[in-house]
């Protein structure tokens, strides 16, 4: 059976700004890519971090029926909020440990629903380190922000 991969990316041109998110999905048998496909949005107005959580929605999104997949991302918000802090928002009602609103409260509830139908190992690699298929949803993400700039 084929492992499922998910390399994820965000990018902003400005922090706000137009923004764009990418996501390369492989299935994979040992080092053999067997099939692949490539997801790519954005917004004219959004941040950085707003990207990279839509770019992990749109990759669990995207499977057709519950999977087992590995979701590679370069974003600690991402990789710390979906492993960590959920859990605690969760139970606070949506709050942080401060008692503020937690930001993109929206987004994060969208991937927690989009991460309950899956099996996810969620993996962090270094962005910009040389990754190449960190680099390809990085191309992705900037695709996708074009239209918005």
């Amino acid at each position: 059976m084929p492992e499922l991969f998910a390399y994820t990316d965000g990018a902003c041109s400005g922090n706000p700004g137009p923004g764009g998110w990418g996501a390369l999905l492989q299935a994979k048998r040992g080092d053999t890519v067997l099939k692949e496909r490539e997801l790519k949005g954005g917004e004219a107005n959004t941040t950085n971090n707003r990207m990279e959580l839509l770019a992990a929605i749109a990759a669990l999104e995207a499977l057709d029926r519950p999977s087992r997949i590995t979701l590679v991302t370069d974003s600690a918000y991402v990789k710390n909020g979906v492993t960590g802090w959920i859990h605690g928002w969760k139970r606070n009602g949506w709050k942080t440990s401060t008692k503020k609103p937690v930001k993109n409260e929206d987004l994060w509830r969208r991937l927690d629903e989009a991460a309950e139908r899956h099996d996810v190992t969620w993996e962090w690699v270094k962005g910009h380190a040389g990754h190449p298929e960190n680099e390809r949803a990085d191309e992705l993400a900037r695709a996708g922000m074009k239209p918005f700039r």
